[in-house]
């Protein structure tokens, strides 16, 4: 019996050799036949073709120990490694398809909560760029607050918590850019409506000192004073060390304007009950 275990464990050393071995300088073969290996030796393959930076056969090997061993322990390992593959080979929508299936089949598994992290990087990754899509965004923000909310404690959640308010903080950037383009065009209201959405709903975001001076200055071309002043009034309360606040007295004290908040409009409203804690 001794032998024959001998045997077997040496007949599977041959064959994880071969298998590590063929087509090692060129990647899968994608027309070889798996079916004469263990998953263990299919996986190994996967793992060697990430260690020479070939994400997309490792995908492909870990798609085929689930295929060929779909209700093995091996087929979940490959799964959550081919979603981290496809992700690596920058394959967002396979990584995101690959990581999907991993929380529907096993919801309960301690890999869950990286397979919806790798779900939300495969949006994340994409928002780099101001400019590109702001959908993607928005799918960040939600499989982000899914990691954090769902799986608070695992390790994943700081780094969400992170990439959540750069996400946040993303939106309103595209907001202020759009912003700032329709003050250039002196399409004054159409760039108020961007500033306050930044003002009223991303005020926690590194972009809200600038929007009330963008507003100071829109509101002025506009000659609506009050707003203007009440604009003022916020950004000295709120961001008086920043540049945008040196900015905003200037160009108000410039034109005898004082920063107070003057009249019944929806920033002296903001500056009532953020400031002075009036709610009614």
């Amino acid at each position: 019996m001794v032998g024959s275990k001998a045997a077997v464990r040496f007949a599977g050393a041959i064959l994880l050799a071969a298998v590590l071995t063929a087509c090692g300088n060129k990647g899968a073969d994608r027309n070889q036949n798996l079916e004469g290996f263990t998953p263990e030796q299919i996986f190994t393959r996967g793992e060697y073709e990430l260690s020479q930076n070939r994400s997309e056969d490792a995908a492909w090997y870990f798609g085929e120990v689930e295929r060929l061993y779909p209700y093995s322990d091996w087929a979940k390992r490959a799964l959550i490694m081919q979603a981290f593959s496809y992700h690596a080979d920058e394959n967002y929508e396979e990584s995101r398809a690959s990581a999907q299936r991993y929380i529907d089949f096993y919801p309960a598994d301690e890999d869950a909560a990286y397979a919806q992290y790798l779900l939300a990087l495969s949006y994340y990754d994409q928002i780099d760029e101001v400019g590109r899509d702001q959908g993607l965004t928005f799918q960040a923000l939600q499989s982000l607050r899914t990691v954090i909310e769902v799986y608070p404690d695992s390790e994943y959640a700081t780094s969400s918590v992170l990439k959540f308010d750069l996400a946040f903080d993303h939106l309103a950037g595209k907001e202020m850019e759009i912003g700032r383009y329709y003050l250039r065009q002196d399409h004054y209201t159409a760039a108020i409506n961007r500033f306050r959405v930044v003002v009223e709903d991303f005020q926690t975001t590194s972009h809200t000192a600038e929007a009330l001076y963008r507003l100071i200055e829109a509101y002025l071309s506009l000659g609506l004073v009050d707003e203007a002043q009440s604009a003022g009034a916020i950004l000295g309360y709120n961001y008086q060390s920043s540049e945008w606040y040196d900015a905003g007295y200037k160009l108000l004290t410039s034109r005898g304007l004082d920063l107070k908040s003057r009249g019944n409009n929806w920033l002296s409203q903001i500056y009532r009950q953020t400031v002075k804690g009036e709610w009614l």
